[in-house]
């Protein structure tokens, strides 16, 4: 049985319902505290023994790279926020207390300073447009909301697109993941690694890098690690330019086939609205055959760089540690099984490329999409919203239990406050899946693929029950089989060479769906949409189960006499960047914070730059969409502001390797 907090069983024919004696009312009662998949608390808390010597912050102002340092200076105990954290994409906040003696992170708070509102907006809307506002979420990945939008729509109103609609989405989606993932190893995550940042934080890895040899040197090119870590430099690094590079060439795929990016007008509810051509395929295709090497390249260099900095210090293996609980919807459908229903959607689910899963404590426990959505929940105790009233959907469509705080029934009413790290901090909410804290990302796709082992037959992404193994053709390289194997521990590190092997694995997805593409023209199967209505009268309900670059991604649809009566969106950020619940669970940014060491080498308070946990929370990769500050060392304490839809590290001007310093790229 996959619910262990919640009191949720299943008949002999697998369908869930409540446990014998339970009420909806008791069963989901906001006192039912969670005892299985509660996050494991750092090793020492605050009331715990150890060197305190300050015990009031005073609220002194210090510099921490553009952010703000507000600490108890002269103590081992820093209390400090830094706002922005910078090289993600939006506003995101971190409000942290460290005992810089004892070397750890003693507990941490996440704030999304931002209120979107997107909920909101599309209220009592034509539901079509749902797809089009919906993408302005995010200007960096607005095509998988889009998407979600759509299936939503789809599942609600009873409409599935042809085969090739399917495909295109399928094609599109892996070009939009194949900008999200190198933007994040070697824009946004990789300085972090760089000698930039690892030559002024920890000068003994960074000697042992220089004469360091690299074992994959005859796939990407660097001799030693030391070569690596230089080539990742942010604005001059070979590997940060190439990424702009490649980054282009995915942006280029997507447009060929939907017109545009970002958000994309060629969505619609039963497919898309793109005239396909086989040239339009073929400079795809052409586009698609660069990333053959490229992902050989990046998994290995993130292999040796990673590898060598757990040789160089274990400690490294606790940045960023969680428990192994993560969860993610799949995406890429067959387009022989997709039929867009909710009923069917258990074993549609199944069939795609991406396996839907939740991972508890390092197993496998479920791949049913409805088993997924029926666990969901939200709070927003510790987030400035007010609680709603009643319970509008007692069951899913298929009569199973769901709670009151399931999206179905959830209504998002703002409530803007004063910031209290005891009550209200954030405009995050509280995801939970059967009441437990999760994660999700790209490499929870692996995951679930690799153990479930129900990816569709093919020649070239075969799950193992341990490992997904990838056979990327050749091209100026040779042919190579690519292993990404279930970790044996979950960090900061392990989440980046997860995304990593992304690349391989997006690739190779899109080389089945590109031969899917070819298949269906020779057969003359061109249709690319179904037609549609919505219908004018009663009530509809739907969810788009999908994916983005970074991790799970659902909307949920209630549509009354034409219009949209609710919308819920659920993001990989809004999981991960979550505050507190109810039962005090820390989110996922907050619990790995509060178990992440202090390995960093500083000689006073006032050198301390917190580089360990912003590789914390970066490798969670967040997208908070807003604009972005950039401090430019040496320019007059100069702010340059970005959008987030642009890298946060790019400035006109040009920037030489000199002025490229850990004050700069750190924070």
């Amino acid at each position: 049985m996959c619910f262990k907090n919640l009191p949720i069983e299943f008949d002999q024919n697998g369908v869930a319902q409540l446990g014998a004696g339970f009420t909806a009312a008791e069963a989901f009662s906001a006192d039912r505290a969670p005892t299985v998949a509660v996050e494991t608390p750092p090793p020492a808390q605050l009331d715990e023994p150890g060197p305190k010597t300050a015990t009031e912050v005073m609220g002194m102002h210090e510099t921490l790279g553009e952010g703000e340092l507000h600490g108890a200076v002269g103590g081992t105990i820093k209390e400090f926020t830094i706002d922005p954290v910078t090289r993600v994409a939006g506003a995101l906040a971190i409000h942290a207390t460290a005992d810089l003696e004892g070397r750890r992170h003693l507990e941490a708070h996440s704030q999304a300073t931002l209120f979107r509102g997107y909920e909101v907006i599309l209220k009592g809307r034509d539901p079509r447009d749902a797809i089009y506002i919906s993408s302005r979420a995010c200007g960096v990945c607005g095509g998988v909301h889009s998407n979600a939008a759509a299936y939503a729509i789809e599942m609600a109103i009873g409409c599935a697109p042809p085969p090739m609609g399917t495909v295109i989405r399928n094609l599109s989606e892996t070009a939009e993941f194949l900008y999200d993932h190198p933007l994040h190893m070697f824009l946004l995550a990789g300085p972090d690694f760089s000698e930039a940042v690892v030559k002024g934080t920890d000068p003994t890895a960074w000697r042992a890098a220089q004469t360091a040899s690299a074992p994959h040197v005859a796939v990407h090119g660097y001799r030693t690690i030391g070569d690596i870590m230089r080539a990742l430099n942010p604005l001059t690094g070979e590997l940060y330019l190439e990424a702009l590079r490649i980054t282009r060439v995915a942006r280029e795929m997507y447009s060929l086939l939907m017109g545009k990016y970002p958000h994309p007008q060629s969505i619609v509810p039963g497919g898309v609205s793109t005239t396909l051509t086989l040239q339009q395929l073929s400079e795809y295709q052409s586009r698609l055959f660069k990333f053959f090497d490229y992902a050989k390249r990046v998994a290995y260099i993130w292999d040796d760089v990673f590898d060598f900095l757990y040789d160089v210090n274990p400690a490294y293996k606790q940045v960023g540690e969680r428990d192994m609980n993560l969860i993610d919807m799949g995406l890429w459908d067959d387009p022989e099984a997709y039929d867009a229903t909710y009923k069917n959607c258990a074993e549609w689910g199944d069939r795609r490329w991406a396996t839907p899963g939740v991972i508890r404590n390092g197993e496998l426990i479920t791949t049913n999409l409805t088993h997924i959505n029926i666990g969901f929940e939200e709070f927003v105790d510790h987030s400035y919203y007010e609680a709603w009233a009643g319970n509008k959907f007692a069951t899913d469509p298929l009569g199973q239990p769901i709670s009151p705080f399931h999206p179905w029934n959830k209504e998002t009413i703002p409530s803007p406050g004063a910031r209290n790290w005891k009550e209200k901090y954030t405009w995050a909410v509280a995801p939970r899946w059967d009441r437990g804290v999760y994660e999700t990302g790209p490499y929870a796709r692996l995951w679930n693929t690799a153990v479930a082992q129900k990816i569709p037959k093919n020649d070239y992404i075969h799950a193992t029950g341990h490992s997904l193994k990838m056979v990327v053709p050749k091209g100026e390289l040779p042919e190579m089989e690519l292993e990404w194997h279930v970790p044996k521990i979950w960090n900061a590190f392990e989440r980046n060479r997860g995304r990593a092997y992304s690349v391989a694995f997006t690739t190779l997805v899109a080389f089945n769906s590109l031969l899917k593409a070819y298949e269906l023209m020779r057969r003359g199967e061109t249709r690319v949409s179904t037609p549609f209505e919505i219908p004018k009268s009663g009530q509809q309900i739907g969810v788009g189960f999908w994916g983005a670059g970074r991790g799970f991604l659902a909307h949920w649809i209630v549509i009354e006499d034409g219009k949209i009566a609710n919308y819920q969106i659920s993001t990989p950020s809004t999981i991960m960047a979550s505050p507190r619940d109810r039962w005090g669970q820390p989110g996922a940014y907050e619990g790995a914070i509060a178990r992440t060491p202090i390995i960093e080498q500083f000689a006073t308070p006032e050198q301390f730059k917190a580089v360990d946990l912003l590789r914390a929370v970066r490798s969670f990769d967040p997208c908070m969409p807003c604009t972005t500050h950039v401090y430019r060392s040496g320019s007059g304490d100069r702010l340059v502001s970005r959008d987030a839809t642009s890298c946060p590290c790019t400035i006109e001007e040009e920037i030489t390797p000199e002025e490229v310093t850990p004050e700069l790229v750190t924070a």
